[in-house]
């Protein structure tokens, strides 16, 4: 990407000591990375807004952190929001999940790369996105997996991540344009801007035009 975002990136020394400590976490740990923070800082209540429950949902709770990072990212290619499907969670890779896996997101049922407690949170974050017809069998499904306290999290962070990511992909950011140097929650291909673009560039691309 060549053109500057739609929104303009708020310089780090505009920033309070406070949201400066929270870009530099965002620049060391991703998750949300630097570029989406920096545009929200021109809204301080905006920026708390979202990254104190996005540290309380994504990465607090009980439910496991692997199962929100895959949920994250099928909202990321249900949307077709780029910034936030190049991303991984490190932690949830450090939990076990592999690249393939995030591959087959939107053939989630069919696939043999999810058990059935992830496959019911999948089906619990296309029914966010997009409703669901049959409502006694997805919560049916959902208590066999999730207690109610587990349910209520993980529906607050799907509906956050739904929320901020059709959003995000109407900004037209980028990653590696904002403390630039970092990479932190890259996916494979994307840990520079040589190996993004490349990577963007290639006829598999998973948000190319198809």
């Amino acid at each position: 990407m060549t053109h500057q975002p739609y929104i303009s990136y708020v310089p780090l020394e505009h920033m309070d000591e406070r949201m400066q400590e929270e870009m530099h976490r965002c620049a060391r740990e991703g998750t949300p990375r630097p570029e989406s923070s920096a545009v929200r800082a021109h809204s301080p209540n905006a920026f708390w807004a979202f990254a104190e429950p996005w540290k309380a949902l994504f990465h607090g709770g009980d439910v496991d952190h692997s199962i929100k990072d895959l949920c994250r990212v099928y909202i990321s290619r249900t949307v077709k929001c780029e910034f936030c499907g190049n991303q991984r969670s490190d932690k949830a890779v450090k939990a076990g999940l592999h690249e393939q896996q995030y591959d087959d997101l939107l053939n989630f049922e069919s696939s043999d790369k999810y058990d059935d407690r992830q496959k019911a949170a999948l089906a619990y974050a296309q029914a966010i996105a997009w409703g669901e017809q049959d409502l006694d069998a997805l919560w049916g499904r959902l208590r066999a997996h999730f207690s109610e306290p587990q349910l209520v999290e993980l529906g607050c962070c799907i509906a956050l991540t739904f929320g901020q990511q059709s959003w995000i992909r109407l900004l037209g950011i980028e990653h590696h344009q904002y403390m630039a140097g970092s990479s932190a929650s890259m996916a494979p291909g994307f840990r520079t801007a040589e190996e993004l673009l490349a990577t963007k560039s290639q006829e598999d691309y998973w948000a190319g035009k198809a």
